[in-house]
């Protein structure tokens, strides 16, 4: 579950997989979570084993979840695997409409699994990622800040 991030390969524009200081912990499932869904631990579970599981970050109204700790790469069903990014960068996240470059993103207000744009003085959550791009259809490249 755990990975290193102390030995980092900067290689852009290389052929291959460069980190982009990025982080991928593996999960497992605590129900059915999308690609690009924001998730957060699955405090419903019991037992040694609970630190292993993730749910879809729920929506929590006006301040955001500050339970968020990455972005799921792929869709999975309950006591699937499913890999997040914890940390640094992600092609695909779903974020809330009007998201541009360089937006600050809470975790979920009202929609579970999408991360909101941050609006000073209302939103009260933590940060949890930076848009990086213009979204498309809810959907945008974001940086995911350590918080796991």
């Amino acid at each position: 579950m755990a990975t290193s991030t102390l030995v980092q390969f900067l290689g852009a524009g290389e052929a291959g997989a460069t980190s982009d200081r990025r982080q991928v912990e593996t999960f497992l499932a605590g129900g059915a979570i999308a690609a690009g869904d924001w998730v957060a631990p699955d405090t419903t579970k019991t037992g040694a084993d609970r630190a292993l599981f993730v749910k879809e970050a729920a929506g929590v109204a006006t301040v955001g979840n500050s339970a968020t700790i990455g972005v799921a790469l792929h869709a999975a069903s309950a006591d699937q695997t499913v890999d997040v990014v914890v940390s640094g960068y992600c092609a695909s996240a779903y974020v809330a409409g009007a998201a541009v470059a360089g937006s600050p993103l809470v975790g979920p207000i009202g929609t579970a699994g999408q991360a909101a744009i941050e609006v000073p003085g209302t939103t009260t959550g933590k940060l949890c990622g930076i848009a990086l791009e213009a979204d498309t259809a809810n959907y945008a490249a974001v940086m995911v800040c350590k918080t796991f």
